[in-house]
């Protein structure tokens, strides 16, 4: 069995896969300031809390976009494990051709996540949007090329930074509100925050179809943490939230055929 590791700014997310089968997954909130010895401990006892004999783990593939936490979390792999892991990182088979102009600056999760996309649709021009700590856009035409992409504040961020940037704004949960124009300071935050963020994608969805793929309409992959939010928004055709679990699966089984 196969242990996948995505190591986010604000969760860790992870699952196991058999056969090439997601068996089951998990997510822990990301500090960087944890030891090996309780990354290790957690990974196993999570792993038995969902019937899955750590024993039975035979390799680890992981991407990071905090590097203060691969170190640990390496070192909890081995110790505990005695797997040194697989780590996606620039340089690394991936089957996509990288258009970057520097390709070491693509987060790991994002190139994660077009390889699964490419995997799951393949001859297909793709947009992938990650509705994470950040709204991030991955653009992939149908010959396997990683174009590029878009990087935008996430919803969450959003709201973190109105609280913190004002005197009287407050915190609010995040949810779909059921008008636009709000009746209370709350009303109109989470207003302003879920359909600001609908009018975003949309325009760059509009923008990335005209620029990449001359006016042709691609297939739109959401993932992430709050790609829920939006399932009814039409924004997308398919939510897939363990794209990058997926991906990282498929990125260690191509660089072993290596």
């Amino acid at each position: 069995m196969i242990l996948c590791l995505d190591i986010g700014n604000t969760q860790i997310h992870g699952g196991v896969f058999s056969d090439g089968n997601l068996k089951m997954q998990f997510r822990k909130n990301s500090r960087q300031q944890v030891s090996s010895d309780e990354y290790g401990i957690f990974f196993k006892n999570v792993l038995r809390e969902n019937s899955v004999d750590p024993g039975a783990i035979t390799k680890i593939s992981l991407c990071s976009v905090v590097p203060d936490m691969i170190h640990s979390i390496r070192s909890a792999c081995i110790k505990y494990f005695e797997i040194d892991p697989f780590i996606l990182k620039a340089g690394t088979k991936t089957g996509l051709n990288i258009k970057y102009k520097n390709p070491a600056e693509v987060g790991a999760d994002r190139i994660a996540n077009a390889v699964a996309a490419v995997k799951l649709y393949p001859g297909k021009n793709i947009v992938i949007i990650d509705f994470g700590t950040a709204t991030t856009f991955d653009v992939v035409s149908q010959n396997k090329e990683y174009l590029g992409g878009a990087i935008l504040p996430g919803i969450r961020m959003s709201m973190e930074s109105l609280f913190a940037a004002t005197a009287k704004l407050p915190r609010v949960e995040i949810q779909e509100p059921e008008h636009v124009v709000g009746k209370t300071t709350i009303e109109s935050i989470q207003s302003g925050l879920y359909f600001g963020q609908i009018g975003m994608v949309k325009e760059l969805i509009q923008q990335i179809k005209a620029e990449a793929f001359q006016g042709e309409d691609p297939t739109v992959i959401a993932t992430g943490g709050f790609s829920s939010l939006f399932e009814e928004t039409g924004l997308f055709e398919v939510a897939i939230p363990t794209l990058v679990l997926q991906g990282l699966n498929e990125v260690l089984l191509l660089n072993e055929e290596r």
